[in-house]
């Protein structure tokens, strides 16, 4: 009997150790999934039980037990990845209003916990939002400029973070989407001949995304909008040497200045493609253009070749699938990215359609070759006498003052007596002079009416092409192929 009893005890006692034992290892196997700590304090089992919840998507549960912790414990060792794990919750959680709820609360954490490695982690899942919300290039691109400012950031505010290179990835392919939409606006504008916006918007793109998986189109077409700009000045009117001169017309001088302004620039933009993107498809339409401009051509080093075959290599081409959802999907397109080198981290100053006005305009006034001539087109267009106001004398010795209105008039005796007494006798025969030239003023008022009209201008007008045609653009006898060409050469 007493045997029995001894080996019942036995066994319970036996039991009860290894009950013990289990709950002491059981204690000491839960760990801490980000702070891989050991602890028994109450703080560490509610953030075990939150995050055991966010494992198995029960997202709310999560956000619960973690504000409890918050609200609980705030001096815990856990508070900061507590906050972390409340915007994670809401951003594993996904959705519109989830994600910018997200975002507050990744911001919240920077704020408070500036130093901490996980605060790259954090601005990395703000910018990742805004990426994840960004639509095509031809529809809101609120959300790919937001992410483009964010990836901007982490970049600069966490030089050394282990994240920087996925973020200048992500940052190319932003970029590529803006760059897109902004190509695509020029583009319009070019379509329509409005050559100043389209050059404006050009030259940001390019200056701006020169990683842009379509650059050397935008510079052709930079430089074909220059082209239009130069067949319009050609159609202007030249004015001749000797006043009246038409309404609007510019000097001849001006006029030349402005044309070699204008295709020095249509130059520049071909001879880029030529040395920044020599294996791209517009390479060899850019010599084309040099040469119809009789213009030099230009050879890319071996160095700029091989940069430029590194960022065509690092695209790729979009999958079949892709082309068949890409009407359905509303997120972009961004296999044409580079994956190599370094996106843009600064804008450049933008350039206005205001700017380039104004550019063409100092050139017509000659301010680009010194400024010395004071003709402008307004001031000739202003300062041109009305059809029935007789013009001003200049050719007169005497015309230091405009004569009496009295001496004009023949009927009034009285006024031609009163004025003998002061004059002499060398000069009583000046009235009947000025009256004849008058009159021969006004007679030559119909001869300056069909010159206006587009007879005599525009012989002078022809004569000042054909200098500015060999002197100035040497662009003559020319014939174009490919695109949509601008000048009727």
């Amino acid at each position: 009997m007493v045997h029995r009893i001894s080996a019942r005890f036995a066994l319970i006692l036996l039991v009860l150790a290894l009950l013990v034992l289990g709950v002491a290892c059981t204690n000491k196997k839960v760990n801490n999934p980000l702070a891989n700590v050991n602890s028994k304090q109450p703080d560490k089992v509610l953030f075990d039980r939150a995050m055991d919840a966010m494992k198995h998507n029960h997202y709310d549960v999560a956000r619960l037990t973690l504000q409890t912790l918050i609200n609980t414990y705030p001096d815990s060792e856990y508070i900061a990845r507590a906050k972390l794990g409340v915007a994670d919750s809401w951003y594993a959680e996904g959705g519109s209003a989830s994600l910018a709820q997200a975002e507050a609360e990744y911001k919240d954490f920077e704020t408070f916990f500036p130093n901490m490695p996980e605060a790259a982690e954090a601005q990395l899942k703000i910018a990742n939002i805004h990426y994840q919300e960004m639509e095509k290039p031809d529809r809101d691109y609120t959300h790919a400029m937001r992410a483009e400012d964010e990836y901007r950031q982490l970049i600069q505010q966490y030089p050394d973070s282990k994240l920087v290179p996925q973020a200048k990835q992500r940052l190319l392919e932003v970029q590529e989407v803006i760059a897109e939409r902004e190509f695509e606006v020029a583009r319009f504008y070019y379509l329509r001949q409005s050559y100043p916006a389209a050059i404006a918007r050009f030259r940001s793109l390019n200056e701006e995304y020169p990683l842009y998986s379509k650059a050397d189109q935008s510079l052709y077409l930079l430089g074909q909008s220059y082209e239009g700009e130069i067949a319009k000045l050609r159609m202007m009117i030249t004015c001749s040497g000797n006043p009246p001169r038409p309404y609007g017309c510019i000097p001849e001088a001006n006029k030349a200045n402005a044309i070699q302004q204008v295709t020095r620039q249509a130059t520049e933009a071909y001879d880029r493609i030529l040395t920044r993107y020599p294996l791209m498809t517009y390479a060899d339409d850019a010599k084309e253009r040099l040469i119809a401009l009789h213009q030099p051509v230009p050879r890319a080093t071996k160095e700029e070749i091989a940069e430029n075959r590194a960022e065509e290599n690092s695209r790729h081409e979009a999958s079949t699938f892709k082309h068949l959802m890409g009407g359905i999907e509303r997120h972009p397109d961004v296999s044409r990215a580079a994956s190599v080198g370094e996106p843009t981290m600064v804008d450049p100053q933008p350039v206005s359609a205001s700017d380039v006005v104004q550019e063409a305009t100092n050139a017509l006034r000659g301010n680009a070759v010194g400024g010395n001539n004071q003709v402008t087109v307004e001031a000739v267009g202003v300062g041109a006498p009305p059809p029935n106001q007789a013009a001003p004398r200049s050719d007169t010795a005497g015309a230091t003052a405009p004569p009496d209105p009295n001496e004009l008039k023949p009927n009034v005796p009285a006024d031609a007596n009163e004025l003998k007494p002061n004059v002499s006798d060398a000069g009583a025969q000046a009235p009947p002079p000025p009256l004849q030239q008058v009159n021969e003023i006004q007679q030559s008022g119909p001869a300056s009416a069909a010159s206006v009209d587009g007879k005599t201008p525009d012989a002078a007008s022809s004569s000042s092409n054909k200098v500015d045609d060999s002197t100035v653009s040497s662009s003559k006898h020319k014939k174009k192929k490919g695109l949509k060409r601008i000048i009727p050469f």
